[in-house]
């Protein structure tokens, strides 16, 4: 993605959780950004468009950067292909994969609070199509999880592993409605809860 695009997507994303989707228009967009509205359609094909682009580059990232984590030091690489279920991770590779994950999502929440409010609250302007999109990446997210925690749960059915991670979800995407602690002192307490709520007897 080009630097101007992220531009555009970060600001819109920053109007849109602060005034919603219909509070804001192209114009509103091209003026934060120092352009004309109609500059912007070079770059999307309109408002929604870019809500939709918003959400669907969030989901990417997540999904790539679980991936990654997940693949490294010896992980599986297999960790993602329908085959690999929760039997590719050793238990000492799948705790440390949990963890790295927690943190990352941690870290995603804390440095992008506006994508997590517009994707909890903007949700129903997505078009059809462009919500497929984005629950495909994030039900693919969910199972990168499981594939970490099945290991360390092995008391959870698929099922529960994915109500149980998504449950993690919540706590950490939170953090827009949170008490201002610090950034450090809020990660601290997110990474703990969050890792107590999928592994209570930790």
């Amino acid at each position: 993605m080009t630097p101007r695009r992220q531009q555009i997507l970060s600001t819109a994303a920053d109007l849109f959780a602060d005034r919603g989707f219909h509070g804001v228009s192209m114009g509103d967009i091209g003026a934060a950004v120092g352009v004309s509205g109609p500059a912007l359609y070079k770059h999307f094909a309109g408002k929604e468009d870019i809500l939709g682009q918003c959400l669907l580059h969030a989901s990417d990232q997540l999904l790539a950067g679980a991936r990654e984590l997940l693949s490294d030091g010896g992980a599986r690489a297999a960790v993602g292909r329908p085959e690999a279920g929760p039997a590719a991770l050793t238990a000492e590779a799948a705790a440390a994969a949990l963890e790295a994950l927690i943190a990352r999502h941690a870290d995603f929440a804390l440095d992008n609070p506006a994508l997590i409010v517009v994707q909890e609250r903007e949700w129903g302007a997505l078009g059809a199509d462009t919500r497929a999109q984005v629950r495909k990446r994030q039900l693919a997210y969910v199972e990168v999880w499981c594939d970490a925690l099945r290991p360390l749960r092995p008391d959870l059915s698929a099922e529960q592993a994915r109500a149980a991670v998504q449950a993690a979800f919540g706590l950490l995407n939170s953090t827009p409605h949170s008490a201002r602690i610090g950034r450090e002192a809020m990660r601290t307490l997110l990474t703990s809860m969050a890792r107590a709520s999928l592994l209570p007897d930790s």
